[in-house]
């Protein structure tokens, strides 16, 4: 097997496993009882808090668990739209946003809110000064994320957070993608609510966070009901997702930049394997330093994606959200239709090897010498 799709979802490694594994069999008491094992669990909950606290930077307090991002990304955009509703009803995105920032605008549309889609280049970069001046008096929130999931593109956020320090705006990001793959903190971002996920960087699936700080005060609670998560996001804790997630974040931590440092140098290999196949050209900047999006122009990426899976290759179509539908990230950056229908996402992680990156090259190159292109 060749996993080639680390931004879709990661491994559970055994450590991660065996960590929940021992609160699914062993320490599984309810957070909220009195009782020892139920402290224990909260103990348990409390400490793996810090644990991902320390990976942002930020405060224990700061940080509350979610399902993923997704949840994370509504809950911050409806959270601010609620401290702001006095400021206005004005939302400033980007259009290349993930499905979960989309279509909770989309939706705040439908509500009575305004929105502004600030479009990229046709290298799929967008600068901080084109998300500013799309800011207006009436702007509630800006929400633009940290790494692109299609092209590795890494967004200003941090300068737009500078631009918006004497705004009342609010600033969510979501790093589902940037999270101990790229270098940042709580701080040197200055966003005021970040999303993260567990099972990007070898966490299981289910179990997310959200930073909420900087300006941020008056948290909109997600949900209603016994109290946890201080109130703000109540239900039974997944204790065991939140201990694998913790145990992910500790085992990144330790390695982070050599981690780092591999996941650069597959997608560098990469770049320099796949630029050998004639008509094979590059999608997006790729600053992020896992992820690196191809085309092969006239063929169409879902058969790219069927015939690489029967050889044991696993790739995207662009985003794994998308389940075949045209890539809303490529039809923003401008992309000829040819290009657009045959881009690919290739993205590494701590377990890929060059041997990997080799099949995949042959492979495709394999396809396109033995089919025609259909567009």
């Amino acid at each position: 097997m060749h996993y080639l799709d680390y931004a879709a979802t990661t491994p559970v490694s055994l450590e991660v496993a065996k960590a929940m594994m021992a609160v699914l069999t062993e320490d599984f008491g309810n957070p909220s009882a009195q009782y020892s094992l139920g402290r224990k669990a909260k103990d348990l909950t409390d400490r793996s808090r810090g644990v991902i606290a320390k990976a942002l930077g930020a405060k224990p307090e700061q940080i509350f668990f979610t399902s993923c991002g997704t949840e994370g990304d509504n809950w911050a955009i409806r959270a601010a739209l609620h401290q702001n509703r006095r400021v206005g009803k004005h939302i400033v995105t980007t259009a290349v946003e993930h499905g979960a920032v989309l279509q909770c605008v989309k939706q705040l549309e439908q509500e009575g809110y305004t929105a502004t889609y600030v479009k990229p280049d046709r290298e799929g970069r967008i600068p901080a000064e084109a998300v500013l001046e799309a800011v207006r008096e009436d702007t509630a929130v800006v929400s633009v994320m940290l790494v692109n999931n299609e092209t590795g593109a890494v967004f200003p956020v941090a300068e737009i957070a500078a631009g918006l320090k004497n705004s009342p705006t609010l600033l969510h990001t979501d790093a589902v993608q940037g999270f101990l793959k790229i270098p940042f903190t709580a701080k040197s971002l200055g966003a005021d609510y970040i999303t993260l996920s567990a099972h990007k960087i070898g966490g299981p699936k289910g179990i997310g966070a959200l930073y909420v700080g900087g300006r941020a005060k008056n948290t909109l609670p997600l949900l209603f009901g016994g109290g946890q998560e201080s109130g703000l996001r109540p239900g039974t804790e997944a204790t065991a997702q939140i201990a694998g997630f913790a145990r992910a974040a500790e085992l990144r931590l330790e390695r982070q930049e050599e981690i780092t440092a591999h996941l650069a140098a597959c997608r560098d290999y990469a770049r320099e394997k796949l630029s050998a196949i004639p008509d094979l050209c590059f999608v997006g900047p790729a600053d992020a330093p896992h992820i690196l999006s191809v085309s092969l122009p006239g063929y169409p990426s879902q058969n790219i994606v069927g015939e690489l899976d029967g050889k044991g290759i696993y790739i995207s179509a662009g985003s794994a959200c998308h389940r075949g539908k045209a890539s809303h990230v490529l039809t923003a950056m401008g992309l000829d239709k040819r290009t657009a229908a045959g881009t690919v996402r290739v993205s590494f992680g701590p377990e890929t090897e060059f041997a990997d990156i080799d099949a995949l090259a042959k492979a495709l190159l394999e396809h396109k010498s033995t089919r025609f292109p259909m567009l």
